[in-house]
């Protein structure tokens, strides 16, 4: 295991606009992501010598155009370090992990890492037709209707239900919180509070989600900046450390079907390590931004990270407990489910706007210490730990 501890920052983020169509190409909200990035960082785009795209043209072919197409948009003379991370949605926390312990091997001085793209207007999940390979997918899933994401998730949700008890309430006070965070932020594609009545009566998609437990299909990107927290003294922002991380892959198989326990999530092995390395433990956690491709993949992480034992993630959600103001805010942007699904880097820019003191009116009070953390079902997990100070 690596040691980074307070070794490198992420000293720049930037945003697009999220929607459902942005009328651009997926190169272009890139680059435009980056450019973002680079300046909030005090930077210019020849300080920069590193480039990590989240899975160049996941959502529709051509993607940011590969590590010399970006270098050569951006006029960039000399890119020291190119890298993708194959992680499935834990790709972002991947790529972040990866960048900071290449400067701070010295490989690099400042990499800048992308996600994001036309999942709406592009190529979106919830269409089909991409398990077109000899895989467990296309040979012993597909042929039984599970095709989609919510199809994958919905199983360990319905199992968590019957082995712990969970709720659909449960479920929905993720919902309902995430969406409420939602209204704080100007860049938050759902607008208009969502109550429990309004989660419960919308329509089923995968048994037992319903639609309002499923993120959101957004255009848009999103890209911060790693660099050494040497350099980081002498730039505008206030430093944001990669105090520790982690990536893992399990439980073993990549097949859903064949695990012993599908309630378990891959963060389970990653969290230990990260925390550990951070010097931290999860009462020093004052916030968490969680990938929520959907509400129970909130939950398990909420109990693989270990703020609470398997199975109390349904009663731990409960009663504001996740909500800003509550013993851990969760999600304070609005997540992928109300704000906008960008392959968990939005997640990102708000924990540093969290740290950074920089979240306006969804501002966790005095945070020093925020958890991101992504999965998939793939068996694909990381976890980060940002502090301020």
């Amino acid at each position: 295991m690596s040691d980074i501890r307070r070794k490198a920052v992420i000293a720049g983020i930037g945003e697009t606009e999220y929607s459902r169509k942005s009328g651009k190409t997926e190169r272009t909200l890139f680059l435009e992501a980056a450019k973002l990035a680079i300046a909030d960082a005090g930077l210019t785009p020849k300080d920069i010598d590193g480039v990590m795209p989240d899975n160049p043209g996941r959502s529709s072919p051509g993607g940011v155009g590969g590590y010399g197409e970006f270098a050569t948009n951006f006029g960039i003379n000399d890119l020291r370090f190119g890298g993708m991370s194959n992680m499935g949605a834990a790709a972002i926390g991947s790529s972040i992990y990866t960048a900071a312990t290449m400067v701070t091997a010295g490989v690099a001085n400042a990499i800048v890492i992308l996600g994001g793209g036309n999942g709406r207007s592009g190529h979106r999940l919830g269409q089909g037709g991409g398990r077109q390979d000899a895989s467990y997918g296309s040979n012993f899933e597909a042929p039984y209707g599970m095709m989609s994401a919510a199809q994958s998730w919905a199983l360990p949700a319905r199992r968590h239900m019957i082995q712990y008890g969970t709720t659909q309430e449960q479920y929905g006070a993720i919902a309902v919180a995430t969406r409420k965070h939602a209204q704080l932020n100007s860049k938050a594609t759902m607008k208009g509070l969502m109550t429990m009545e309004d989660y419960l009566n919308s329509r089923m998609i995968a048994d037992p989600y319903h639609l309002l437990d499923c993120c959101l299909e957004s255009d848009g990107a999103a890209a911060c900046v790693v660099t050494t927290a040497e350099r980081a003294r002498n730039l505008p922002q206030k430093p944001v450390y990669i105090a520790g991380g982690a990536q893992s892959y399990g439980p073993s198989p990549a097949e859903m079907l064949n695990r012993t326990d599908i309630t378990i999530n891959s963060v389970r092995l990653a969290a230990p390590l990260a925390f550990r390395e951070a010097g931290i433990t999860i009462a020093d956690v004052d916030f968490a931004e969680i990938y929520d491709s959907f509400t129970f993949a909130v939950l398990s992480q909420i109990e693989d990270l270990g703020f609470c034992k398997k199975g109390e993630g349904g009663s731990f959600v409960e009663g504001g407990r996740i909500e800003l103001g509550g013993e851990l805010p969760i999600n304070t942007h609005g997540g992928l489910l109300s704000q906008a699904h960008i392959w968990g880097m939005n997640h990102v820019a708000e924990a540093v706007k969290q740290l950074r003191g920089q979240a306006g009116a969804a501002q966790v009070p005095n945070a020093q210490v925020g958890v991101v953390s992504f999965t998939d079902m793939g068996g694909y997990g990381s976890v980060l730990v940002l502090t301020g100070v």
